[in-house]
């Protein structure tokens, strides 16, 4: 019989803001229950497919006034930016709900150690729910104050993934579903506030997940962007390469200030 699920730490960590963003980490989490890592293969132990140190690089929020919501569990435990059925965002390959391969394409799992459908189950209603409902009940409550909100979407991958695509990403990835998630003032405060020295790109590979597309209503004064920052920007490339993940103080100050731009633009854009 299956030992009954629980959560040693919170869903995710949530802080309100005084600024009409919001900015939501949906892949920092590091935790796992009891029964993920139990499970998990070798290489899917060292947890490759974080959004690694997200939260340290915007740590600048607060001091800007901006909220922020972000996950304490890791992917591979529930994907918060897919849909609750799990049906799929791209036709190409990709992953789900509840991941079962990993980005460079082997198993998360050793065989028959995956997840039973009771603890799939428990981490939709503990991990999935509250974070929708409350990204939701924030965002409606900044609407009420500013008259209308923006919702950030925070990522970061690594430069080269053969399985998800061809070719290095560019630095800055944006999302904004082909245009459908926000008003085309948000995507151009942000593309147009770039240093010269970062790559970016809007709507190519990554066009916003379930979070960006979900919430992004902007007929309704709802807008939503994503931003998938590639981990070259500031991750150690040599440990990157033995999994092995740690910020790259060289570059972190760089990054940090671009960022810092890239959030101010959006609490300033004017409709």
């Amino acid at each position: 019989m299956a030992t009954q699920a629980s959560l040693t730490v919170p869903a995710f960590e949530f802080r309100q803001g005084d600024s009409p963003l919001l900015v939501s980490m949906p892949h920092s989490g590091l935790n796992l229950t009891a029964e993920v890592q139990a499970g998990l293969s070798d290489q899917a132990k060292k947890l490759p497919d974080t959004d690694w140190y997200i939260p340290e690089l915007y740590d600048f929020l607060e001091s800007l006034g901006v909220g922020f919501i972000k996950a304490n569990y890791s992917r591979y435990v529930i994907d918060l930016n897919r849909p609750y059925d799990d049906k799929p965002l791209y036709t190409t390959k990709t992953t789900g709900l509840f991941p079962d391969i990993l980005f460079e394409d082997s198993p998360v799992f050793v065989e028959e150690k995956a997840p039973s459908d009771e603890h799939k189950a428990f981490c939709k209603e503990q991990i999935w729910t509250p974070y929708h409902s409350t990204i939701e009940q924030e965002l409606a409550r900044l609407k009420t104050k500013f008259g209308y909100a923006i919702l950030f979407d925070a990522h970061s991958i690594a430069a080269q993934v053969p399985m998800l695509f061809d070719g290095t990403l560019p630095d800055f990835n944006w999302g904004t579903n082909a245009g459908e998630s926000c008003d085309v003032a948000i995507a151009n405060a942000v593309t147009q506030i770039m240093r010269p020295n970062y790559t970016q790109v809007l709507n190519g590979r990554f066009k916003g997940g379930y979070i960006t597309r979900h919430f992004g209503q902007p007929n309704d004064s709802i807008h939503a962007i994503q931003l998938e920052l590639s981990q070259a920007t500031y991750i150690n490339d040599e440990l990157a390469k033995q999994s092995e993940y740690q910020l790259d103080d060289s570059k972190r100050a760089f990054i940090q200030q671009q960022l810092k731009d890239v959030i101010e633009a959006c609490q300033h854009v004017s409709f």
